[in-house]
């Protein structure tokens, strides 16, 4: 297998929402904010190119289907559809990609499936022959929302998704239009029924997608969390199982939100705790 980091469009977003109950004076240190509050963030993508040709996407960033007005709300860079000229730089059209696994639904995981926004018309799959998978429990938070995260959802991507033909709902740890290579662990701190993907790639370590459960290097740190996230101390608990086992195995993490790093391996600091080992810009 070879690995590609596939960069989408930027997003601009709340730096205290981003790091929860970690005080400003703290993660000021790591990011500056804008005149808003806002810090820049990744939205990147996984791309795996498999030794028998098939082309897997694991998340598709944030993309640029917005509205002018909610394109600002979330801070959007970019005016093109990042992800997809980041997809043509590897030589990949968006035809060519085989299987779309989307870790969750929020906009800012799944809206890169979605065609550049068109005043006046609806917005289309740019993947026309992808396979999308995801979660039941994850489907289901799509379908009947909270209103804590509503928001952060996509009208309209569920007819799109349901009437594709092309949706696989992923019911344990394996997906049948995946295969073995390819397992899945499920965290609810963030949103419920949210897909971690792990590929055992027989060339190198595994690598682990950690989607929000982790969105970058500065969230190895226990309890920082998201004010966005749906139940903290639960992810704090995932998160720990998750890097125990990874520290101790040195898997590869991928990096959705990391706005330098892609990935990292992991490992304790002098005082314990978790710290990214080896951070590369590209994987």
């Amino acid at each position: 297998m070879r690995f590609f980091s596939i960069e989408g469009n930027r997003l601009r977003l709340d730096g205290g929402s981003m790091f929860g109950n970690c005080p400003r004076p703290v993660w000021a240190k790591w990011f500056q904010a804008d005149e808003q509050h806002r810090i820049e963030l990744a939205s990147r993508a996984l791309l795996v190119r498999e030794p028998s040709g098939r082309q897997v996407l694991c998340d598709a960033g944030v993309g640029a289907f917005l509205e002018p007005k909610l394109k600002d709300r979330f801070g959007v860079q970019e005016d093109e559809h990042v992800l997809l000229t980041s997809l043509a730089r590897v030589d990949v059209k968006p035809e060519a990609i085989d299987v779309l696994i989307l870790s969750h639904l929020h906009c800012g995981h799944a809206g890169g499936i979605l065609s550049l926004y068109q005043p006046g018309e609806k917005p289309r799959l740019v993947f026309p022959k992808a396979r999308f998978v995801v979660s039941r429990v994850a489907w289901e938070r799509f379908v009947n929302p909270h209103p804590r995260d509503q928001a952060w959802f996509v009208p309209g991507l569920r007819e799109l998704l349901v009437d594709s033909g092309r949706l696989e709902i992923v019911q344990s740890s394996r997906s049948f239009t995946l295969g073995a290579a390819y397992s899945f662990t499920f965290s609810d701190g963030h949103t419920p029924g949210m897909m971690l993907t792990r590929i055992d790639a027989a060339a190198s370590a595994p690598i682990t997608v950690v989607s929000d459960l982790i969105p970058g290097v500065h969230w190895l740190h226990l309890p920082i969390t998201m004010g966005y996230d749906r139940y903290p101390e639960l992810l704090v608990d995932e998160k720990r199982r998750l890097l125990e086992r990874v520290a101790e195995s040195d898997e590869i993490l991928f990096y959705s939100h990391d706005p330098r790093y892609a990935c990292s391996r992991v490992d304790y600091d002098n005082e314990g705790r978790f710290v990214a080992k080896a951070p590369r810009e590209k994987i």
